[in-house]
C-alpha cells in the first residue's frame, strides 16, 4: 500500500467512525425521548439539518426496539471528535434530568 492509499484509508476510517458517533448521538437522543435535531441545533445554530445528522436518523430504531447507550458513552465519543459544544449540551440535558 502506498502513502496516498494509506492516507485514503486513514480518512474513511475516521469517516466511518465519525458517522458511527452521530448514530450513537442519535439514537441516545431518541432512548431518551429527544429530538437529536433539536440538540444539535442547540448546540450549532444555523447548522439545521446536518446532513450526516439527517442520514444517521434514517437508522435509528424505536427506543423499544434499541439497546441502552450509556450517557458516559456518548459524552466520550462526542469528546473525541472535538464535538465539544454538542457535549456541553447533553451534559446538561443529563443534568436536568437527574
Amino acid at each position: 500500500m502506498n502513502r496516498k492509499e494509506l492516507e485514503d484509508q486513514i480518512i474513511e476510517n475516521y469517516r466511518k467512525d465519525e458517522r458511527m458517533m452521530i448514530l450513537a448521538f442519535a439514537q441516545w437522543s431518541i432512548n431518551r425521548g429527544l429530538d437529536p435535531q433539536a440538540l444539535y441545533e442547540r448546540a450549532y445554530p444555523g447548522q439545521k439539518n446536518n446532513p450526516e445528522l439527517l442520514a444517521a436518523l434514517e437508522l435509528t430504531v424505536p427506543k423499544e426496539e434499541a439497546g441502552d447507550i450509556a450517557d458516559e458513552t456518548v459524552l466520550n465519543m462526542l469528546s473525541v471528535f472535538g464535538n465539544d459544544d454538542l457535549a456541553f449540551v447533553v451534559s446538561e440535558v443529563i443534568h436536568t434530568r437527574k
